[in-house]
């Protein structure tokens, strides 16, 4: 089949890479203009369109989809149907019936849990021990679409959303050929989604970054490893920022009622720090603002943190 391809981000890089290996041809890849990054503010396109150039396929970078001038473009190029993994726009509603199969897209979940637009990290903030990737025809709804394909992955205890992406990636990629090599078959039938176990992610925020120790351990836990590398995790420390690169649940944890973000031991071992619900955590990398990233040890050669002193 002829497909539009639209995607941003390095999520959607080896979905394209396998279209363009496999025995479909991508006639347009579509993705968001090019942006100023860093310092010096210099003009960066998305690493979808940089794929797309050493590739030497056709690409558009609209600054928007509605009105008739994209339209006519999609309308223009003869795709069949349009693929789409991460754009990181809504596809407006009159666009969905310009290619004559409609829109298929590529969502990092086991749908209908975690729809919206975090849902990698939302599996491990949850603790959830898998999750997937779904293809399914798009509608107007947020990730309401039919489900055409599913693959579930399982999720290691020390998955962070990072390490997790790439992996949902790879599966993607090979799921989206499957899906379309079904769909011209005609041996796939498209279901609706259960409406049981539906779960609406939230966009991330910078504020999610901000501990709050009433929180239980494996909860905060969970929240490092679905906000690395953004937005991270951080407390209050000495009126400063400190910045949390290792946390683990103490078990068992120590007995007491201490106030949630009382430090009640440090040693070489980390910084143990009382939660919500009697729980504890053990910091074991940090870093103060404009310091270094340290391990326990040699932040507390230079921080001498006594049992009492609190973490806000």
């Amino acid at each position: 089949m002829k497909i539009v391809y639209f995607g941003t981000p390095d999520f959607a890089v080896p979905t394209l890479n396998a279209l363009v290996e496999s025995d479909h041809e991508v006639v347009l890849v579509v993705s968001k203009p090019d942006r100023p990054v860093g310092r010096h503010k210099v003009m960066m396109s998305p690493p979808v369109i940089e794929l797309a150039h050493r590739l030497e396929l056709s690409t558009s970078q609209p600054g928007g989809l509605k009105g008739a001038q994209f339209a006519e473009e999609l309308a223009g190029c003869g795709a069949e149907i349009a693929v789409v993994v991460a754009y990181g726009k809504l596809i407006p509603d009159d666009l969905l019936a310009v290619p004559r199969r409609g829109f298929i897209n590529l969502h990092p979940s086991m749908l209908p849990r975690h729809r919206g637009p975090s849902p990698i990290q939302w599996a491990l903030v949850c603790g959830d021990r898998s999750t997937g990737v779904t293809t399914m025809q798009l509608d107007r709804g947020m990730d309401t679409g039919p489900i055409l394909l599913q693959e579930r992955l399982a999720i290691d205890p020390l998955d962070t959303t990072e390490t997790l992406s790439p992996r949902l990636a790879e599966l993607g990629a090979r799921l989206v050929v499957s899906t379309l090599d079904t769909l011209e078959a005609g041996t796939i039938e498209p279901r609706p989604q259960p409406e049981d176990g539906v779960n609406v992610t939230p966009m991330l925020r910078r504020n999610f970054a901000k501990v709050d120790w009433t929180m239980p351990a494996w909860q905060l836990v969970n929240r490092l490893r679905g906000f690395t590398p953004w937005p991270g995790l951080y407390t209050k420390f000495r009126g400063g920022r400190l910045k949390i690169f290792g946390l683990e649940e103490v078990r068992p944890a120590p007995s007491g009622k201490e106030e949630p973000g009382t430090v009640l031991q440090a040693d070489s071992a980390g910084i143990v720090i009382r939660c919500g619900r009697g729980t504890a955590a053990l910091m074991t990398e940090m870093q103060r603002e404009g310091r270094r990233q340290l391990p326990a040890d040699a932040f507390l050669i230079g921080e001498r943190v006594s049992r009492g002193e609190f973490f806000g």
